[in-house]
């Protein structure tokens, strides 16, 4: 199982960008994603959740200008960004709570980061 981020990017304050992430391999289900990220010199820190059902949980230092949604036959999460700010600039990761096939259990797993900047 393989998670894939892309989206990321400089833009001005303001400034919209929209990240996805893609799950692939031996998937049997997703039970959430999500999407978390990490500036420099900070610890990573939980941004947006959503699960199978489309339940979300954001971090109140985003709440009304993030939105993450999912297409699930897709396996794919994505995190709409808007009114960026210069403190949202960090390396964004993508996470997912997947059962793979041949497993008993979910486990995590993350993808590779994508790093957004946000700068006049």
């Amino acid at each position: 199982v393989q998670l894939q981020a892309s989206g990321g990017g400089l833009v001005q304050p303001g400034g919209s960008l929209s990240l996805s992430c893609v799950a692939s391999g031996r998937i049997r289900n997703i039970n959430s994603m999500g999407w978390y990220r990490q500036a420099p010199g900070k610890e990573r820190e939980l941004i947006a959740t959503i699960t199978r059902g489309g339940t979300t949980k954001y971090a109140d230092s985003i709440k009304g200008r993030f939105t993450i949604n999912t297409d699930n036959a897709k396996n794919t999460v994505y995190l709409q960004q808007n009114n960026l700010k210069p403190e949202d600039t960090a390396v964004y990761y993508c996470n997912a709570d997947i059962l793979a096939t041949g497993n008993a259990l979910y486990r995590i797993y993350w993808g590779q980061g994508t790093q957004v900047t946000v700068s006049s």
